[in-house]
């Protein structure tokens, strides 16, 4: 049957999960959806309340204004999202789960940028896919490191369900051997490295700055930038 001759109109809910992959793989234009998202949104305006899902990597200018558009994350990798029609049109939100904790949109202005202080947050996906960072800067108190980056950070340490919180203990330009030298120095056996705004690849870093444990220690590097610098901070998870 072809689901785009089904009237939706007396229906009292209605919901659509397109496929979203074809024969090549994922499909990122919504049009592309089978059935296209330009129907799903059209069905679900003939019904009382109706639930969309969509891939996560939707664009924000695709959600019609009649939508409310949540984002969905699990154990912080982000799973999904959800049109809703009939409830709260315009809300953005983004849902953690477990909990879950959800996270509304207030249409804040982005969050200023900011000296890199004691502490950096890192969203969690649903809140970066969510354009919600500066509704997390405010909670914390913070601001981002770079205007394009999604690193918040502040110079006190508060609870967040929304973002992972680290303690910074240095701010150093992207060297290579330089943090080769300086793990060495600190007998660091354990590195996590992230990245936010670099081209350099995590576990290729990783293999050349630490091919082998100097100890116990452990480290988390992010390479990103600040204020437009390409530079590592080295830390840990904060508390």
């Amino acid at each position: 049957a072809d689901v785009t001759q089904v009237d939706t109109a007396p229906y009292d809910a209605v919901f659509v999960d397109p496929a979203r992959r074809g024969g090549r793989g994922r499909i990122f234009d919504p049009e592309a959806y089978s059935p296209p998202l330009s129907w799903a949104v059209a069905a679900a305006l003939r019904a009382p309340r109706a639930a969309l899902k969509v891939a996560p990597g939707i664009p924000h200018e695709a959600v019609p204004p009649a939508a409310e558009a949540e984002w969905i994350s699990d154990g912080g990798d982000v799973k999904e999202a959800v049109l809703w029609f009939g409830a709260e049109p315009g809300l953005i939100r983004a849902t953690l789960l477990p909990g879950p904790y959800s996270l509304r949109g207030r249409g804040l202005p982005d969050p200023p940028v900011r000296p890199v202080g004691r502490y950096l947050y890192e969203p969690d996906g649903a809140v970066i896919r969510a354009h919600l960072v500066a509704e997390v800067a405010e909670e914390l108190d913070g601001g981002l490191i770079d205007e394009t980056i999604a690193y918040v950070t502040a110079d006190e340490l508060r609870p967040t369900a929304y973002a992972t919180a680290y303690e910074i203990t240095d701010r150093l330009p992207f060297h290579v051997k330089k943090l080769k030298a300086l793990l060495r120095e600190r007998e660091v056996g354990v590195l996590t490295v992230k990245k936010r705004g670099s081209a350099v690849e995590p576990e290729e870093l990783r293999r050349k700055v630490l091919p082998k444990p100097h100890g116990r220690a452990a480290v988390t590097v992010f390479l990103t930038r600040v204020a437009g610098a390409p530079t590592m901070l080295l830390g840990h998870p904060a508390g």
